[in-house]
């Protein structure tokens, strides 16, 4: 599954494919896209337990408003914990009224067992601070449809963050080293334990 995922990412067309009216779901994960509209910096998500290189921090997730008028969130990259809950980072966005980005279609974050879920407060202020929202509680949030994908802005953009995008999961170059290693170990012990014997 992981190893068909990576695949599946490096397989991805290198030439962006204008999006136009077309939902997200009719693009192949990891596909990259061109896609254009009004970016509403005024309503953004700040994705919390999300960690680059050991530090703490958040993905923004900023909404892009479609010619279809539903929602496409972009996720502009990480940015690191400011060190404490009342002070969030600064996510302004200084951007035209209509922009044209460009960036992978992914499925919105799912949290792994050691995350917690929390649905964004609807009386919270925005930015809003949630950890992996389902598309129906992000709906809620915005109180108008939004596209069941997100779209990773791919690191040349402008408007972004910190940006390594990647599959989810271990590489299966690691796998492989873990197998050779674990061999290893097995053959190391099979000739001990062969010299032991003749002794």
């Amino acid at each position: 599954m992981r190893h068909a995922q990576w695949e599946q990412f490096e397989r991805a067309v290198s030439t962006p494919l204008p999006i136009g009216t077309r939902g997200t779901e009719s693009v192949p994960r990891f596909g990259r896209v061109t896609v254009s509209g009004k970016l509403d910096a005024g309503r953004q998500i700040l994705l919390d337990n999300r960690v680059q290189d050991g530090v703490a921090g958040y993905d923004v997730l900023t909404p892009l408003e479609l010619a279809s008028h539903r929602l496409l969130l972009i996720d502009r990259g990480w940015v690191p914990f400011a060190g404490v809950r009342s002070r969030l980072p600064n996510i302004a966005v200084d951007a035209p009224a209509f922009v044209t980005v460009t960036g992978r279609i992914d499925n919105l974050p799912v949290a792994g067992l050691a995350m917690g879920h929390a649905p964004p407060v609807l009386t919270d202020p925005w930015p809003k601070v949630t950890s992996f929202p389902t598309a129906e509680e992000l709906e809620a949030a915005y109180g108008r449809p939004i596209e069941r994908r997100l779209l990773l802005l791919d690191p040349d953009q402008p408007y972004g963050y910190l940006r390594r995008w990647e599959p989810p999961g271990i590489p299966p170059q690691r796998h492989w080293a873990y197998a050779y290693q674990w061999w290893s170990f097995a053959i190391l012990a099979a000739v001990l334990w062969f010299y032991m014997a003749l002794r």
